[in-house]
């Protein structure tokens, strides 16, 4: 496999090969659609595509249920049924969330913003320090990385090419909107570098990675959750602060964007295990704002401590 670090695909003639008419189709009616229509309706048709989609995927709400059950045992069925339904139709919205980041103008995006508490965000840019932003695997992440650069708290994020060049022309440049930035997912030493300079790195600590450079501790009443250890790797290595964030909607439309403490204080960085389950705690508060919009549909719990075993959570 290539370790060609990936730059800003520039146009060429090559991408308006037949082959790649598809994606532009696709995308073109996608910013028509999120360009035409009244925001209040594009919940509803967001909304009403995840619902729809819930039928031809039966093994995800399977997933979605039972990462339900293991997350919270005391849940009732009837709750978690309530769940992974509107689990589903933030799952559509997040299409529709893709086109709204990604095509719309910066004056109607800050229509639908709502900043609730970043000051010390703001605090950490005025001192030059650079922060590790750990957000998690909300529907509605792509709004938020934009959300933190249009109110002047843009970053750098982890970032994996698509393989499609006509795919990649298009995400690179609806994902760098507003003056983010893009360093590719293994390239460790940039995501130092950065941090070091005072910049902000957007991270995700949230997911199942495998067993490389992760760690198994508690994640809500899952108590060997594999965990990576990226976040002490990172902020041990750089020196910066560490800073929970998040960027749900709320039950008016709007995408509260909050990041209101800075956790690098008490963080254990060189004890990796404690580490990562102190920011698992964080994690979770996070989820709990909204854990209709985080991704369930997501195998979290897939892997086990003694890789030999086969995992019965999803039989």
């Amino acid at each position: 496999m290539s370790t060609k670090r990936p730059g800003k695909p520039e146009f060429s003639l090559s991408l308006l090969h037949p082959k790649y008419w598809g994606v532009w189709l696709g995308f073109g009616l996608l910013a028509l659609i999120v360009n035409l229509l009244p925001y209040r309706l594009l919940l509803k048709l967001g909304h009403r595509i995840g619902a729809f989609g819930m039928r031809f995927g039966p093994k995800r709400v399977a997933i979605a249920k039972r990462n339900l059950e293991l997350a919270f045992p005391d849940m009732s069925q009837e709750h978690i049924d309530k769940m992974v339904l509107e689990n589903f139709k933030n799952t559509g919205m997040a299409l529709i969330e893709t086109g709204i980041t990604w095509f719309w103008p910066t004056w109607r995006f800050k229509r639908i913003l709502e900043e609730k508490d970043v000051a010390v965000m703001r605090k950490h840019a005025e001192n030059g320090k650079g922060v590790l932003l750990c957000c998690v695997h909300a529907l509605n992440l792509e709004i938020t990385a934009r959300a933190f650069a249009v109110i002047g708290l843009g970053g750098y994020g982890a970032y994996r090419p698509h393989s499609n060049p006509a795919y990649e022309f298009i995400q690179y440049r609806g994902r760098t909107r507003n003056g983010n930035q893009l360093i590719y997912r293994t390239d460790l030493k940039k995501m130092i570098r950065v941090l070091r300079q005072g910049e902000r790195l957007f991270y995700l600590p949230d997911q199942d990675y495998g067993h490389n450079k992760s760690v198994f501790v508690p994640f809500f009443a899952v108590e060997d959750a594999c965990t990576t250890t990226g976040t002490s790797i990172l902020a041990y290595t750089s020196k910066c602060a560490i800073v929970p964030g998040s960027g749900f909607r709320n039950s008016q439309g709007k995408y509260e964007i909050i990041a209101d403490q800075s956790i690098e204080g008490h963080y254990p960085q060189k004890d990796e295990k404690a580490a990562a389950a102190y920011m698992n705690k964080f994690v979770e508060e996070i989820i709990l704002r909204a854990p209709e919009q985080w991704m369930w549909l997501h195998k979290r719990f897939k892997s086990l401590p003694d890789e030999t075993q086969t995992n019965a959570r999803y039989q």
